[in-house]
């Protein structure tokens, strides 16, 4: 079974399911179910919701197109910034899913540090799962969310975690991650983030270890996928698990 991780190490493989010819019911206006993370936190927690359609929208993938910029001038962007995405785009898409509408979601190149020429076809699915660390600071994305989740994890542990990363696996020095994060990713994720976690539906302190708020979100989303079935008159098929692979990249942001 291939797998569907998020940042924070939630395993959402179960919500994807196929379908008879593959396609969603599209009498039934899909749960936009949107989880906001601070970093990797490395953990799998399987999401036993056998049955459900799902696709997943990644806010990295809507880092703005800035091929206009010279490859020096994009390497000096603060990627922490609400404003280095393109929100317009974001919210066009997720409000074209939520019709019943299939999108071409854009794709990032990270070397190059702009929109990359590749798009991904994404159709439309009865559950909506939507990734990212700034989707509460906007007020143009919040009414669009169903389910509004945020996962907490203490600064200590997000620095220590972003430290290893970019000393291990970006080639850094200790000296260069300290500067960055005081510069910008501290500074943007005080700033922006942590106030945006008040518009949150749930908290979940202690990321993709806390067991019992995975559960709790679970059974909510299953409980409005069956509220919205009912009202249409729709059962969920439960047709068993066809996952879809979702890698975890770590993006442009210092994750904080």
């Amino acid at each position: 079974m291939r797998r569907f991780t998020d940042r924070a190490g939630l395993d959402w493989s179960a919500f994807e399911s196929t379908r008879p010819g593959g396609l969603p019911d599209r009498r039934v206006k899909p749960a936009c179910v949107t989880v906001a993370f601070q970093c990797d936190d490395g953990n799998e927690i399987a999401m036993d919701l056998p049955g459900v359609d799902a696709v997943f929208i990644d806010q990295d993938a809507y880092y703005r197109d800035l091929s206009h910029l010279t490859l020096d001038q994009r390497k000096r962007v603060n990627y922490d910034h609400p404003d280095a995405f393109d929100t317009e785009l974001l919210v066009r898409h997720l409000t074209q899913l939520q019709a019943g509408e299939a999108v071409d979601k854009p794709s990032y190149d990270y070397a190059a540090h702009t929109r990359a020429a590749a798009t991904q076809r994404t159709e439309p699915k009865h559950v909506i799962l939507v990734d990212g660390i700034l989707l509460f600071a906007d007020a143009r994305l919040r009414p669009l969310f169903d389910i509004k989740i945020y996962v907490d994890v203490s600064e200590d542990v997000r620095f220590i975690r972003r430290l290893q990363r970019d000393t291990a696996e970006r080639g850094r020095s200790m000296d260069d991650v300290i500067r960055q994060y005081l510069a910008t990713v501290r500074p943007m994720h005080l700033e922006f983030v942590e106030p945006s976690k008040r518009y949150a539906d749930i908290i979940i302190p202690e990321g993709g270890f806390n067991r019992i708020g995975i559960e709790m979100i679970q059974a909510r989303v299953q409980l409005e996928i069956e509220r919205r079935g009912r009202a249409t008159g729709n059962r969920q098929p439960a047709t068993g698990k066809e996952t879809v692979k979702r890698s975890t990249v770590n993006g442009e942001r210092g994750l904080p």
